[in-house]
């Protein structure tokens, strides 16, 4: 048997996030369908990151066993063929036989974006969260600072997550600019449920003039919740790369 990694890059705007439900389509359910299609096997799969409902990755990190006589360098053409258009195997390798996509993981980057315009934007439409008001852009810069670093983040979970410690560390997180457009690059060695699309809602929150920079440090000293930004869209979130 084989242990196979595979990179998946995919647009999630039609699907129910990455793990199979009984009642919605969703990322894992279809790479398990052409799986089985093209290897004749059903796979026990396992993802880096159980990505939500409207989620997008551009380097989302699956293993699993199989038996398959097709060459590994093969499989993502092979797949490929069997997939939507909005899902596809960027990548294939054998991996060592103790490898696990979740459990190996050391850390991973996000990148969210925000179309800040009065217009709509059909374009980014299904790509960035947009925020009809002007931002102030270095406001959320001098913010974004205060997250690198050790903290309990718990000011930035979402109820319903699952995790023991609300512990995590950031080893970056930057503001990038490109006319309307804003993203913001942060990775990290693991990240809360919804801990980025708070994040991001916080940043919004400063940029408006809501929250200010400086207020950063104790709102996650604070572990309050109520005193963080609204959760942001799921349509700007892009889980960007998963290290090893």
């Amino acid at each position: 048997m084989k242990n196979i990694k595979l990179i998946l890059e995919y647009k999630g705007t039609r699907y129910a996030g990455w793990q199979k439900q009984n009642n919605a389509v969703t990322v894992q359910q279809r790479l398990d369908e052409a799986i089985e299609k093209i290897m004749g096997e059903k796979p026990k799969t396992y993802a880096s990151s159980r990505t939500d409902a409207g989620v997008h990755a551009l380097g989302l990190c699956v293993s699993f066993r199989a038996g398959t006589r097709i060459p590994v360098e093969k499989l993502p053409l092979a797949l490929n063929s069997a997939l939507p258009d909005d899902i596809a195997v960027v990548s294939a390798q054998e991996a060592e036989a103790d490898f696990h996509a979740r459990f190996s993981a050391k850390g991973k980057k996000y990148i969210y974006r925000i179309c800040s315009r009065a217009s709509r934007s059909p374009i980014h439409r299904d790509f960035a969260w947009h925020v009809t008001r002007s931002l102030d852009f270095e406001a959320m810069k001098e913010a974004s600072g205060h997250f690198v670093g050790r903290h309990d983040f718990s000011a930035f979970k979402a109820t319903g997550g699952s995790e023991n410690s609300s512990v995590r560390t950031i080893y970056a997180a930057e503001l990038i600019k490109s006319g309307d457009l804003i993203e913001l690059h942060i990775s990290g060695d693991g990240f809360l449920y919804n801990m980025v699309r708070i994040i991001a809602g916080t940043l919004v929150y400063v940029g408006l003039g809501k929250i200010a920079a400086c207020e950063i440090p104790e709102i996650i000293s604070s572990g309050d919740r109520t005193r963080a930004g609204k959760t942001a869209p799921p349509e700007g979130l892009f889980l960007s790369e998963v290290y090893y």
